[in-house]
């Protein structure tokens, strides 16, 4: 303002007023490592004790508290609800001690808010526990608002959720010790789900939804109908004996039958050997589980090998014409397992092992 050339309305008379000071400006240094410790200084506490150092026993590391053995773990509950255009459903998950989870799902055809769902799921579940003689239970929602009012803390005043939380407040009396505490929504997943599920399906009064079992699979679904055999014949031998002799299997049912059908259209036999037809209608040749695990060992770490990693492996065998079925999945297992690639893996440009020269200098 002082050193501005033309000035107009109040800077002009805050400059007039202040021209007959002699005011020197000089710019601060920076206050970013002083700023913690000046603030800190400005606010010295007079009981201020110095940290004791001495540790009484040298010996231990550290002291922690051990709860007895025989202790009864409690029971988890985790409640959810979900409103939407399609409907309204209540979801939750009862987990025992042991981890057992028991799910808990159910479609409300009737008007309700999204608070309502949720005191609704949470007296669903109450009622289960208590029909299992459930005494100790940990209850878990996503939702502040219900957990809060039904722990007392926020006072509830809209009419309609007036009466769930008495409910909720008599049901807790049925337990020995209950406790409510709220579930960030991320780490109410299962509940969650299983509310959003129950909005999916339109069911009649009576209708009643079958459990729903999950199964883990750890290979894809075209490697479990052709893997190697217990007598020593290769991933391949149904495939070409149909090929060869029209011939199936003694033991398999007619969904086999059409698999090896629908599967021997992608292969050609040439004498004896079998060839897999690519998408570039190049021949690979099949190979079993013997020669598969020397073509790996050669491609990842052989003469010429760079040790690169599962997905490469697999594309560079069938450049060489090589073929077997779960080629892909034994080249990322081999990789992985590599102690080499282990070692130097966060070398990026350092090759594994002395790299080999293929042309003249």
């Amino acid at each position: 303002m002082m050193e501005a050339p033309a000035l107009s309305g109040r800077l002009a008379r805050w400059q007039m007023l202040l021209s007959e000071f002699d005011i020197l400006y000089v710019s601060r240094e920076a206050v970013k490592g002083s700023a913690i410790a000046d603030f800190l200084a400005s606010r010295a506490s007079d009981d201020y004790e110095s940290l004791d150092y001495n540790f009484p026993d040298e010996d231990l590391l550290n002291v922690s508290h051990l709860e007895e053995s025989n202790a009864k773990k409690s029971w988890v509950l985790y409640f959810d609800g979900a409103s939407n255009f399609l409907g309204r459903g209540i979801g939750a998950v009862l987990i025992s001690p042991e981890d057992d989870y028991y799910p808990f799902a159910g479609r409300l055809e009737f008007f309700c808010t999204n608070n309502m769902t949720e005191y609704e799921a949470c007296a669903m579940v109450l009622r289960a526990a208590i029909d299992q003689k459930i005494k100790t239970l940990e209850v878990f929602g996503d939702s502040s608002v219900v957990v809060r009012q039904i722990k007392g803390e926020w006072e509830t005043r809209d009419p309609k959720l007036i009466e769930y939380q008495k409910l909720i407040l008599e049901l807790a009396k049925e337990f020995e010790e209950v406790t409510f505490a709220y579930l960030p929504r991320e780490d109410n997943r299962i509940a969650d789900a299983l509310a959003t599920l129950a909005t999916l399906f339109e069911a009649g009064s009576r209708a009643e939804m079958m459990p729903i079992r999950m199964q883990i699979f750890e290979s894809p679904a075209h490697c479990c109908e052709i893997e190697e055999d217990a007598d020593g014949n290769p991933w391949y031998y149904d495939i070409l004996q149909h090929i060869k002799f029209r011939e199936y299997p003694s033991c398999a049912t007619e969904n086999d039958k059409r698999i090896i059908r629908k599967m021997s259209v992608g292969y050609v036999l040439d004498g004896e050997v079998l060839y897999k037809r690519g998408s570039d209608q190049v021949l690979m040749r099949c190979v079993n589980a013997k020669e598969a695990q020397q073509i790996i060992e050669e491609v990842h770490e052989g003469i010429c090998g760079t040790h690169p990693n599962g997905f490469t492996i697999a594309l560079r065998i069938m450049r060489f014409g090589y073929y077997w079925s779960t080629m892909e999945s034994d080249c990322i297992s081999y990789s992985r397992k590599c102690h080499k690639c282990q070692v130097y893996a966060d070398k990026l440009h350092t090759p594994p092992q002395p790299l080999h020269v293929m042309t003249s200098p």
